[in-house]
């Protein structure tokens, strides 16, 4: 069975900013089989407002549209049908961890994991890095 994977909003821009590292792995692995990428509408609209920031990732709208566009048809979109909130020391990370419960996630791979530990452990949500997720996942850079 392949597993359902949240990636928190951070790995994306990390992953997005540096063609190094885990994270653009992970990016580069998503469409490979290994895993399902997790999605609710919440998630894609703070993707897609953290990713539209001018200046922070090396893309313009047009192409953060199509790499939306791209996760959303490839990935496993759910809907939220209840709220979590609070769930997570920052209330930022609410909407990852609705999402990992919503979509049936294994785990959330995050750069922060420490607003969202208390949170993730109470639904059975594991926290990884990225390159935590790259071993989990069997994914060789």
């Amino acid at each position: 069975m392949t597993p359902t994977v949240i990636l928190d909003t951070n790995v994306l821009v990390a992953g997005l900013r540096s063609s190094a590292g885990a994270s653009h792995a992970l990016l580069q692995a998503v469409a490979s089989g290994r895993f399902e990428l997790g999605l609710t509408a919440t998630l894609v609209l703070e993707y897609e407002s953290v990713l539209k920031r001018p200046g922070l990732v090396p893309l313009v709208a047009a192409d953060v549209d199509t790499l939306l566009d791209y996760l959303c048809r490839i990935g496993k979109c759910r809907a939220v049908t209840f709220r979590l909130r609070p769930a997570a020391a920052d209330p930022g990370d609410d909407l990852v961890l609705e999402a990992a419960v919503a979509t049936g996630s294994a785990f959330v791979v995050t750069l922060n994991s420490r607003d969202m530990q208390d949170g993730a452990a109470r639904y059975g949500i594991g926290l990884l890095t990225p390159s935590e997720a790259l071993t989990q996942l069997g994914i060789t850079t």
